[in-house]
């Protein structure tokens, strides 16, 4: 599951990894939670069994993001194989290796494996980065907006 590169590898996430999944996504999303306060849909507000939840759940792929010899983040894929949309939800990069192209290598690893068309993601409005990111991965804005408070609004990207 190497990239061109192999500067990056997913490698998939098994059952035990969860409790190291859950931690990394609470550090992952701490500053996220302390800005926009939305507490009941962060995911560094979410209880390890949540993401025990999401993990057995059909289709539910968790992949640790490889490089630097660590890993620097986690993306999970949902792929059906039913001809629907497959999903990203969440994918995130430690602080201390953010802006080094991670994320991007991470979907495209993604693509390889699961088949680069027909995707959807989430993200906050309010994090531009994101929304570059997504934009550049050819991703196009749908129509749809949640407010999740006055700080903060969900909007919805699909791809192919």
């Amino acid at each position: 599951m190497n990239t061109q590169n192999n500067a990056l590898v997913l490698r998939k996430a098994l059952r035990e990894d969860i409790d190291k999944i859950w931690k990394m996504q609470a550090e992952a999303f701490r500053e996220l939670l302390e800005k926009y306060k939305d507490y009941d849909t962060n995911p560094a507000a979410e209880s390890v069994e949540k993401v025990a939840a999401r993990f057995d759940m059909p289709g539910s792929v968790y992949y640790f993001i490889e490089a630097e010899g660590e890993d620097v983040g986690v993306i999970r894929v949902i792929d059906r194989k039913d001809g629907s949309r497959k999903r990203i939800s969440p994918l995130w990069i430690m602080k201390k290796y953010r802006g080094r192209g991670y994320a991007k290598l991470a979907m495209k690893e993604a693509e390889r494996i699961h088949g680069s068309d027909y995707w959807s993601l989430d993200t906050i409005l309010q994090e531009e980065g994101n929304i570059r990111l997504y934009k550049k991965m050819g991703y196009h804005r749908v129509g749809k907006m949640q407010k999740i408070n006055e700080k903060m609004d969900i909007v919805f990207f699909e791809k192919g």
